[in-house]
């Protein structure tokens, strides 16, 4: 409620395990919390802290355990699920070896596992590295050489490109498939069945490393960026929560992926800190996929990129049919063409918007009451007269 802090201090719990001693006494890391009462919202991360704890306690805590948390190409997965394949695969990691601090990276298409390995490596300490599905078997030996990865959890239809790769990294141990053909590597659901449904969440603390992402190297060879345990509790309340208002009866989808910091949050940290499902997709985002989705999992709020608004906008197969509430994020250097726009409801008539031509418009966003610009000057995320609305029939 406003005006509370939402998310209360977890109790100590011996089914989902403690996480450090001191003088004897055992702690169980705390759960963030915010007040939405103010703005920008009050956050409060404690010192003791894991995310991957943090984002699943909180919806076990809260008695979701059975509602749906993610739904993918194949299936749908509840709270309960998630935490249990989260615990699985974390403590499946430790067993083949892998300690805090340790690297792994996930070269993985949107499915279900990519949270279960992402949050899994987190919640025993090791750090996930997300890369781009899309990037060349060149640059995954940079980055597998320059994270010295101890292990490796790729999708099958992208083992291909690391295959050739594989003798000359000397510093990864263990490559781990997910799905059908692990071509004589380690299956993911393998890891799975040999872990245990109970995991302790590592000792770690809000600023402790927790996951990299690597930049797109547009101005060199790519940077590894390193984010800590409390960057996506704040970003849930800042912005999923404080920007677009994300309650748990939404319906998530994101046109980018979970590799990307944009996606990321969209598709997993919002979903997961604020109690909502989110609807997952494998293959490459285009209109026609897109669409697809739109109309059977029916989201509330979607999350795409300029170029593909777009060409949903120029596609035959464009509906008026749209979910409630639109994001879109372009690079801050680049201009915001009044062709990229979201398809929305303001109420009872449905409304599109974009944004005019000024090069400093990088993020738009629309909530019932929120519509924003976020420009690219450090500080002015807040309501700006360069985001302006019309009507679908305008736009036509």
């Amino acid at each position: 409620m406003d005006g509370q802090l939402d998310f209360a201090v977890s109790q100590r719990s011996s089914t989902h395990g403690l996480s450090r001693s001191k003088k004897g006494v055992t702690i169980v890391p705390s759960l963030s919390a915010a007040d939405h009462s103010v703005s920008p919202p009050k956050i409060h991360i404690p010192r003791d802290y894991n995310a991957a704890y943090d984002l699943i306690e909180r919806n076990l805590s809260a008695g979701r355990a059975g509602k749906v948390a993610f739904v993918d190409d194949t299936g749908r997965y509840t709270f309960g699920e998630v935490a249990e394949r989260v615990n699985r695969f974390g403590s499946g990691l430790r067993a083949m070896g892998l300690e805090m601090e340790h690297r792994v990276l996930l070269a993985l298409t949107d499915t279900i596992d990519f949270p279960t390995a992402f949050l899994g490596a987190i919640k025993a300490g090791i750090i996930p590295v997300a890369v781009n599905t899309l990037l060349t078997s060149r640059d995954y030996e940079y980055m597998l050489s320059d994270s010295r990865a101890k292990a490796l959890v790729v999708s099958e239809q992208l083992l291909p490109k690391f295959a050739p790769l594989l003798p000359n990294l000397p510093f990864l141990k263990h490559v781990i498939v997910s799905g059908a053909g692990a071509s004589g590597h380690k299956a993911l659901e393998d890891v799975l069945a040999k872990g245990s449904p109970q995991l302790s969440p590592a000792p770690t603390t809000s600023d402790d490393p927790c996951f990299w992402l690597y930049s797109s190297g547009s101005t060199g060879t790519p940077k590894a960026v390193v984010h800590v345990h409390s960057s996506m509790a704040v970003t849930a309340d800042l912005y999923g929560k404080g920007v677009l208002g994300v309650t748990e009866n939404d319906v998530l989808f994101s046109a980018a992926k979970l590799a990307f910091a944009y996606g990321l949050g969209n598709a997993q940290t919002f979903a997961l800190a604020i109690g909502a499902t989110a609807v997952l997709m494998a293959e490459r985002a285009t209109p026609t996929s897109v669409f697809k989705r739109l109309a059977e999992r029916k989201p509330t709020i979607f999350y795409g990129v300029p170029t593909l608004y777009g060409a949903m906008l120029a596609s035959p197969e464009f509906r008026r049919r749209s979910p409630s509430r639109c994001a879109c994020a372009s690079r801050p250097a680049r201009r915001c063409r009044p062709t990229w726009a979201g398809v929305g409801k303001r109420g009872p008539a449905s409304t599109s918007w974009r944004a005019s031509a000024r090069p400093r418009c990088c993020t738009c966003s629309s909530a019932p009451g929120r519509e924003m610009c976020a420009t690219a000057r450090p500080g002015s995320p807040y309501p700006d007269t360069s985001c302006a609305w019309w009507t679908s029939r305008e736009l036509r």
